[in-house]
């Protein structure tokens, strides 16, 4: 598999405080890649590292096969968490500074701009100052500024802060397409829906160790549990039937649905006993819904954060 950033033992500290220890990740091309981490963690730390705004005390990275180097900037685009406008500048005249300054010239950079100010319907904002913005409108300006450039690399830190959910689902859209359109993207974020939604891999950073890493699918495949979500069509008493199924199987959780008498339950069972469940329920009723829960992004977290604290 080809790779657009590779980080090799990686470490960053100030003073007594380190930020960042001994992290060694592999960034495939083409891909939006999920950096996560409580606050603290060293994510902004190793994102600044590429960024060549500080740099690692030990360890190396390779952007494109080649060690990372001032020459590399233009390669990449950055937008950060906390945002950096200049408020008193118009719109435009701040847009074309800051497309320049990523080496683009002056005609260039408004054939780009015309065209995402087109794409983004926000044509009419070209004089506008920035003050006169909302958070939500100066953060269109800002993910416009950061892929003007149509960098290799794209570092998204927090990309839907001050946003609405329509505007968030237009720029998730955005997203997409630019890595469609090849471009390799590293997505940092503490909103695990928009990891569900938009990522292929993850790393998982917490007190500045890499704890997790890897395909996002893979990843779920290992922490399932065998936790079954199950839908029992039945009719005779589901007192009775439950207090069976409580002896043998190890029930989670259940409720009764409607006067139908719809069984719904959790069960946790052991590996390869689905069969063995699945002849119990067809006695005493219809089964209309047997899943297997995944755990979500958001459990991943939790349960690999929850348990490096607990030294497990």
């Amino acid at each position: 598999m080809d790779h657009i950033l590779v980080a090799k033992n990686v470490t960053k500290t100030y003073g007594n405080y380190t930020a960042l220890s001994n992290i060694s990740l592999q960034i495939p091309k083409n891909c939006i890649y999920g950096l996560l981490g409580p606050n603290g963690a060293g994510k902004t730390s190793f994102i600044r590292i590429i960024n060549q705004i500080t740099h690692q005390d030990s360890g190396e990275i390779f952007l494109n096969g080649e060690p990372l180097a001032q020459k590399h900037i233009a390669s990449i685009g950055y937008l950060p968490e906390e945002r950096g406008l200049y408020k008193s500048m118009k719109v435009g005249e701040q847009a074309l500074y800051l497309a320049q300054l990523k080496g683009l010239s002056k005609n260039e950079a408004k054939t780009r701009l015309k065209y995402w100010f087109d794409r983004l319907n926000i044509g009419d904002w070209w004089d506008k100052k920035i003050q006169e913005l909302s958070k939500g409108m100066a953060q269109k300006i800002q993910f416009i500024v950061t892929v003007l450039h149509e960098p290799k690399l794209l570092i998204f830190d927090e990309p839907f802060s001050g946003f609405d959910p329509i505007n968030a689902n237009i720029i998730k859209d955005e997203i997409l397409q630019l890595k469609e359109n090849g471009t390799s993207i590293i997505f940092s974020t503490h909103r695990m829906e928009s990891v569900e939604e938009l990522c292929e891999y993850i790393a998982l950073i917490h007190k500045s160790e890499k704890i997790l890493d890897g395909k996002l699918s893979d990843i779920k495949k290992a922490y399932k549990n065998n936790i079954f979500d199950v839908g029992l069509q039945v009719k005779s008493r589901t007192d009775n039937i439950m207090q069976s199924l409580e002896k043998q199987f190890n029930i989670l959780s259940s409720n009764i649905e409607g006067l139908d008498h719809q069984l719904n339950f959790k069960v946790q069972l052991p590996s390869s006993h689905t069969g063995e469940i699945l002849t119990e329920l067809s006695k005493v009723g219809n089964v209309n819904r047997f899943d297997e829960t995944i755990p979500s992004a958001n459990d991943i977290f939790i349960q690999t954060v929850n348990s490096k604290d607990n030294g497990e």
